[in-house]
Parts: C-alpha cells; sequence; structure tokens
C-alpha cells in the first residue's frame, strides 16, 4: 500500500522556498538603493496578469485563467501540487493507494470551514466528487471516468474506488476536477465563490483587477499577506510602464523583448520558470496534404527550431509532445534536425513543390512565430499565410470544427498527452499503437513503467510528425525585491500566493 503525508505546514514551506529556486534562475540580482523592511502582514500585493476570466465559475469554466488564481488560494482540493509537479496532500491531511492502485483513502485534516462558515466534512466531498462523476457539463467529468464509487465511512475520511488503475487520477484531483464544494450552497460562482482557501474575493472590476482578501478564519497557516490585487494587463508594453511607475511589484510573463527595462530599471528581479507550455504547431493530419507523413516531416525539418528560440527570447527546444515537467520526457532532438535540402526532396516525393497553407493564430500571440515560420517555410518553396483571430473565433474553427491546416497554440496544461491519443481532438491525429500504449500507461500502477510506456508512445508520435513543438515555453517574472516567496515554476497554471509576504520599505 503506498501512503503520503504531508501537512500544510510544509506547502506553506513550499511556496516560501521559491525565493531560494530565483536566486538559482541565473538572472542577477538587481541592486536596490531601498534597504528591504521586515514581512507587513497588512501588506496589499499587486500582481500584474495578461489573461482576464470570462467568469469566476471553475466547476463549468475551463482555462488556465481560472486556474492560475483561484486553485490553492480560494478553492482547494484532498492533494494540490508543487511548482514541480508533485502531489502533495491538500484538504487531506494523508491519502492512501492500495497496492492494485484502485482504492484511494483519504483522511481530512481538522477544523476546515467554507468561507460561509459551515463546516467542511466528509460528505462535501463526496457530493462534490459524485457531481463531476455524474454530471458531464462540469470540468473534469471524463477524468472521473473510471470511478466506480465515492463513499465516506466516516466525517473524517473519504474513499474512492475506481473500476480500473488510471495512473493520473490523483494528478486530475489536483486540477478543477478535485476542487471541494459545500453541498447544497447557492452562491453564484460566475460572480462570488464559497472556497475554503486561504484567501476571500472581495472584488473584481471587470476588465481592471480582480482583488482577493486574507481569509482569517482559515484552517491552515494564515496568508502572508492582507490584500492581493491581480491586474490585468493584455498590452505587454503597459505592463512594463506599470510596474516601473510602482502600480505592481510583481509582473508576470513579461515578454523578453521588453525585460531588460524592467532589470536595467533597479526595482525588480528577473525570474525564469520552467513550465509545461507546448508551444504547438498543429496540424490538421485529417487534411491533405497534412494526412502525408512526408509533407508533415518536411515542415518540421524546414524550421530552425534553435533560431525560433532565440527570436521568441525565451524557452528551450522541444522536439516531442512531453515537457520535462511531466512523467515521461524524453529528450527527442534526434527525431528532427534543421535541414532545408531534405525538405526540399520530401516536398518533392510528394507532389508538393509549391505548396500553399494557411496559419491560423489568435491574435494575441503576436507577430513572432508567424514570421519566422513564414521565412522559414519560404525557403523550402512553402508559401504561408497567416490568419490571426480573436480567441472565440480560434476555438469555434479550430478546436471545434478543425477548419484549418496549420495552427499555433501555448498548450499549457500538464500531461495533457492524452490528446495525441484521441482522434477526435483537432489535431485529427489516429494510432492505434500511440493510443494502445496511453491506454496501458493509464492503467500502469508503477509510476516508472507508466512513464516508459509514455515516452515510447510519444517517441512514435514525433516519428509520426504528428505536430511540431516549436519550443518549451518560459516564463519571465519581474519580483520587486520586497517581495518574497512567488513562485517561478508553472505559475502559467496555477500561482500559490499563501506562502508570499511584502516587506515594510525602511
Amino acid at each position: 500500500m503506498l501512503r503520503r503525508t504531508r501537512r500544510l505546514a510544509l506547502i506553506s514551506a513550499l511556496a516560501a522556498s521559491a525565493i531560494v529556486l530565483t536566486a538559482c534562475s541565473g538572472a542577477a540580482e538587481p541592486e536596490t538603493t531601498t534597504p528591504v523592511g521586515d514581512p507587513d502582514p497588512d501588506a496589499t500585493l499587486q500582481v500584474g496578469l495578461v489573461l482576464e476570466p470570462t467568469n469566476l465559475d471553475i466547476r463549468h469554466t475551463s482555462g488556465a485563467a481560472l486556474e492560475q488564481i483561484l486553485i490553492d488560494n480560494i478553492y482547494e482540493g484532498l492533494v494540490s501540487r508543487t511548482q514541480e509537479n508533485e502531489i502533495v496532500p491538500r484538504l487531506a491531511s494523508d491519502y492512501e493507494v492500495s497496492a492494485d492502485g484502485l482504492t484511494y483513502t483519504f483522511t481530512l485534516n481538522e477544523g476546515i470551514t467554507f468561507h460561509s462558515g459551515t463546516a467542511l466534512t466528509s460528505a462535501d466531498v463526496v457530493a462534490s466528487y459524485e457531481a463531476v462523476r455524474t454530471d458531464a457539463t462540469l470540468q473534469g467529468n471524463a477524468e472521473f471516468a473510471a470511478v466506480g464509487s465515492i463513499t465516506a465511512p466516516d466525517p473524517t475520511t473519504v474513499q474512492i474506488v475506481l473500476t480500473e488503475p488510471n495512473q493520473n487520477f490523483l494528478f486530475s484531483l489536483t486540477g478543477p476536477a478535485g476542487l471541494v464544494f459545500q453541498t447544497g450552497d447557492t452562491t453564484d460562482l460566475k460572480t462570488a465563490e464559497n472556497g475554503t482557501g486561504p484567501f476571500t474575493l472581495t472584488r473584481w472590476n471587470k476588465g481592471s483587477a480582480i482583488t482577493f482578501a486574507r481569509n482569517d478564519s482559515y484552517w491552515g497557516e494564515p496568508a502572508g499577506v492582507a490584500e492581493v490585487e491581480f491586474q490585468y494587463i493584455p498590452d505587454f508594453t503597459a505592463g512594463v510602464n506599470t510596474a516601473l511607475d510602482g502600480g505592481v511589484q510583481v509582473l508576470t510573463a513579461v515578454d523578453p523583448n521588453l525585460a531588460p527595462q524592467l532589470e536595467d530599471s533597479g526595482d525588480f528581479s528577473l525570474t525564469t520558470g520552467r513550465t509545461t507550455d507546448k508551444a504547438t504547431l498543429a496540424f490538421n493530419n485529417a487534411k491533405a496534404p497534412l494526412d502525408d507523413v512526408r509533407v508533415r516531416e518536411a515542415l518540421r525539418l524546414a524550421i530552425d527550431h534553435e533560431a525560433l528560440v532565440e527570436a521568441v527570447g525565451s524557452g528551450s527546444t522541444l522536439y516531442g509532445p512531453i515537457p520535462e515537467l511531466d512523467p515521461g520526457y524524453e529528450d527527442l532532438s534526434d527525431v528532427i534536425s534543421y535541414d532545408p535540402e531534405k525538405a526540399k526532396e520530401l516536398l518533392t516525393e510528394a507532389g508538393q513543390e509549391d505548396l500553399e497553407l494557411t496559419l491560423t493564430i489568435p491574435s494575441f500571440y503576436g507577430t513572432t512565430v508567424p514570421k519566422v515560420l513564414i521565412s522559414d517555410f519560404q525557403k523550402v518553396g512553402v508559401t504561408l499565410d497567416v490568419d490571426s483571430v480573436e480567441f472565440p473565433t480560434w476555438l469555434e474553427d479550430v478546436y471545434t470544427n478543425h477548419d484549418y491546416d496549420l495552427s499555433f497554440v501555448l498548450h499549457v496544461e500538464p500531461r495533457d498527452f492524452g490528446n495525441f491519443a484521441n482522434p477526435d481532438y483537432y489535431f485529427g491525429y489516429d494510432n492505434a499503437e500511440v493510443q494502445g500504449l496511453y491506454a496501458e500507461a493509464l492503467s500502469e500502477v508503477d509510476p516508472d513503467k507508466s512513464a516508459d510506456l509514455l515516452a515510447e508512445a510519444a517517441r512514435i508520435v514525433s516519428e509520426d510528425h504528428a505536430a511540431d513543438w516549436l519550443y518549451n515555453g518560459a516564463t519571465i517574472t519581474a519580483v520587486s525585491p520586497l517581495v518574497t516567496g512567488f513562485p517561478e515554476d508553472s505559475i502559467n497554471s496555477r500561482i500559490n500566493l499563501a506562502g508570499v509576504t511584502v516587506a515594510t520599505e525602511k
């Protein structure tokens, strides 16, 4: 039987350790003429973000913009995950997994209350998870497909029994599927909340900012600041100007081309954080001529990946569908290389010497990637037209209707290799061997063996040239010296702020 035990104090310590990671990031610590004082428990932390949620209903609405600010801060699950994507207990003080990988038993921490003041019991967990299991409109419903039963043997114990092992099930509980809500609550989650986390929602000025306040009745260690204000600044230049004017103490998603302005100011240190962001050049595998593996390989051979990463200004090369922070990662640089001459030969062999393709890209990604691709493809005789569209249009045309040739988006979700094992996904990639290996990986109880199976499947996907992974994204964050403990890695998917402090200026 596998057993995991970790107290909340350790979770807080992980958040606090982020400043140590910052010191090791390679970014120089700027000199400042303002001595840093002691942490101010009454301070307000102001954080600049790019993408604002359309609503706050994390049960029914998908998207990293919601998970980024709500999970761990407002809502909590039985388990959570660290910046390194390691699973740790949260509402549960500990948990056990049976040797056959079918039975999960969780013991709840004591004294947990919702923001409404109502005590949390195992019955709330059962009701929350039963809703996910039975309601296809809730986020995570598909991840609960193998759940056979959810029971509460007593007020502090929850037991979940699967019908078949699922290596990803515990990890899925760290996301929206695993969040716990008050039974029978009538809160309008689109504009309000009733979680158990260290912060509460105080106001949302749509199009501008969302503000959290410290939950003084929190069951665990209290948050280090009294208030957090998320300012939404979609324009990168405006974000830098806001930071330089003192409007935010932390700016996330800093444009690499603008980063020197912040670093040279002496008012910020820069961290470069790892992510599971896969900058994916999607090929419509189900549509000619991209249903021809020779054409797909030629397009990959035409791309100078190292030069593209340099043009983007951050990140690292990635030649397969699994990033370093996910199980199954393997360096697949041996699969593809920059070889325009071979690309031309393959296109000639495929009868596609004068190929014209359209790249559909959400407009907020800018022009750097399209310009590089246009130039690289032109060198091998491929004309690339760029259709820059609003994100809702991309969702409708590309994601839903699969009406595209090539597309580019950042797939930020961790452990999403299953997209390549789903022939109905917008990639249109259908490989029975990959689907079989993925199913084996999920049902394998041993995590190392499961990771080996994923690596085998990922190699096949890359060798099939089912897509191109232009780079593994990295996030540049500007942090004031007054701020301690701000997370560095994986902040595109969540920002746990409980351990962050802001010092007084002396």
